[in-house]
């Protein structure tokens, strides 16, 4: 039996008489350790502390299976041993719906994933799946559903991420890095399929509608460099074909013009079987162009600018143009214009801007039919689905967004401003395509065109009686939606 240590009280007496000193040799004689014939013996710990012992050792098993669970979840984790995905399992933050503004009624799905601004969106797979680019170097592949992420693309991009782009099958994609490369993959099965290496920075990348060609938009070079997509052989590499750097590019529906815009306000479409320059527009904008696309039949070209404004030029207009007619859409943004989208059937266009919102035009009508705020930061990009219904954003606040637009025209809000802007539907005698005009114009019963076939008109009677650059400039210029 082991002996009391030294100086302990010997009964409750001693204790009695100084309670105060047995009390404090007590908490000595707890924070002692006794040592007997070499044997260590554990010292007694205060009740206080043993509880605060076992509630880290409680958290600390928490914590370790918390983050068990997340690295499980987290579809950037690798190792075979951890548990499979179950399909019904939602990421926290993945998504969540609700209304725009009171009277906008516009349902939207937040997309979080990124870590880092998200440069590029697309629609892909019949608008079942999103395509996206950030700035944290990766590209993914997300379900519209509900919101999920189906796949990182690896081996990822060095570099952050400029641009994405999709075949028109879904098959493969392509991604532009800051570290001068441009990557394609799989989609289905997302291999790794090859890398192309150029000598300068690549700010656009797309893929031309049938698959076969790469259009690449050069930083440096102030060029384009068109790349066969299969044998990754170039095509062409057009050098200084700008005066300022190149910030977009794209393929005509047909595959075969690619059109380019810059920092220098100049428009130019090149033609992949002549290997030449069709259509040059210097001073395109008074500001550097941001963005371009053409509409489903290749007759008009989009470009949205820093001036605030987009334009819809009229580029089927022949090998010796210097000047398209083209349409302008005024006061849908309050900032720069970053990026523009066609709808399919080209009734509808939708822009990003600076202003964090994203506008939706009625190109019949030429005017902002709503405009869309919810992102924390500038909208770097935006596409529509196919069937109208979808509206997706890309945003430097790190989200995507997706809107859905299917009630678009059964918005008060809508409805409201269609009432305050007097606009009278009629039918286009040319194409048949219905549009709008105001009921207070005094020549609204003698518009009988639709403002795409009004443009054809204007330009047919330019070219047959020309004059000085200037007139034919404003001629052939019409501005819509100047009170929109």
């Amino acid at each position: 039996m082991a002996s009391q240590p030294p100086g302990a009280p010997s009964s409750a007496k001693a204790l009695d008489q100084d309670g105060k000193t047995a009390l404090r040799r007590s908490n000595v004689q707890l924070s002692s350790l006794h040592i007997r014939d070499g044997a260590h013996r554990p010292r007694k710990l205060p009740w206080v502390a043993l509880v605060r012992a076992c509630g880290r050792f409680k958290l600390l098993l928490l914590e370790a299976r918390r983050g068990r669970l997340l690295s499980s979840l987290n579809p950037l984790a690798v190792g075979n041993d951890l548990p499979p995905l179950k399909k019904h399992w939602m990421p926290e933050k993945a998504a969540f719906w609700g209304d725009q503004e009171p009277l906008s009624k516009i349902p939207f799905k937040i997309m979080r994933g990124h870590q880092h601004i998200v440069s590029s969106c697309h629609f892909c797979v019949d608008d079942t799946k999103v395509l996206s680019g950030s700035y944290d170097c990766t590209v993914k592949l997300w379900d519209a559903v509900d919101g999920s992420i189906v796949r990182n693309f690896e081996p990822g991009p060095g570099a952050p991420v400029l641009e994405c782009s999709v075949t028109a099958d879904s098959r493969r994609i392509i991604a532009a890095s800051y570290d001068k490369t441009v990557r394609a993959w799989d989609l289905e099965t997302g291999k790794l399929l090859w890398k192309l290496s150029h000598e300068t920075f690549i700010v656009s990348c797309k893929f031309s509608p049938d698959g076969k060609y790469v259009v690449s938009g050069l930083d440096v070079d102030r060029g384009i460099c068109i790349t066969d997509a299969e044998d990754i052989t170039t095509v062409s590499h057009i050098k200084d074909h700008h005066r300022m750097s190149v910030t977009a590019c794209c393929f005509d529906p047909d595959s075969q013009k690619v059109a380019s815009v810059s920092l220098d306000r100049s428009i130019k479409i090149w033609d992949v079987t002549s290997q030449a320059t069709l259509l040059t527009i210097t001073k395109a904008h008074t500001n550097a162009i941001s963005n371009c696309c053409f509409t489903f039949s290749g007759h008009f070209l989009c470009t949205s600018s820093w001036d605030k404004t987009l334009k819809i030029w009229n580029v089927h207009t022949g090998e010796f143009r210097n000047r398209g007619a083209c349409v302008t859409l005024m006061q849908g943004h309050e900032g720069s214009v970053s990026s523009c989208h066609f709808a399919r059937d080209t009734s509808l266009l939708v822009s990003g801007g600076f202003d964090k919102t994203v506008a939706i035009w009625d190109v019949g009508e030429g005017y902002r039919k709503l405009s869309l705020k919810g992102h924390n930061d500038w909208v770097m990009d935006v596409a529509i689905s196919n069937n109208k219904k979808w509206i997706l954003s890309a945003s430097k606040d790190k989200t995507m967004r997706l809107w859905n637009i299917e009630e678009i025209d059964q918005i008060p809000l809508v409805i409201e401003y269609k009432k305050a802007r007097g606009l009278k539907l009629k039918q286009c005698e040319e194409c048949d395509r219905p549009f709008s005009i105001y009921e207070s114009d005094i020549f609204s019963e003698t518009v009988t065109k639709c403002v795409f076939c009004r443009i054809d008109a204007k330009d047919l009677s330019t070219e047959a009686s020309p004059s000085s650059e200037e007139e034919v400039s404003l001629s052939r210029e019409c501005s819509l939606g100047e009170d929109g």
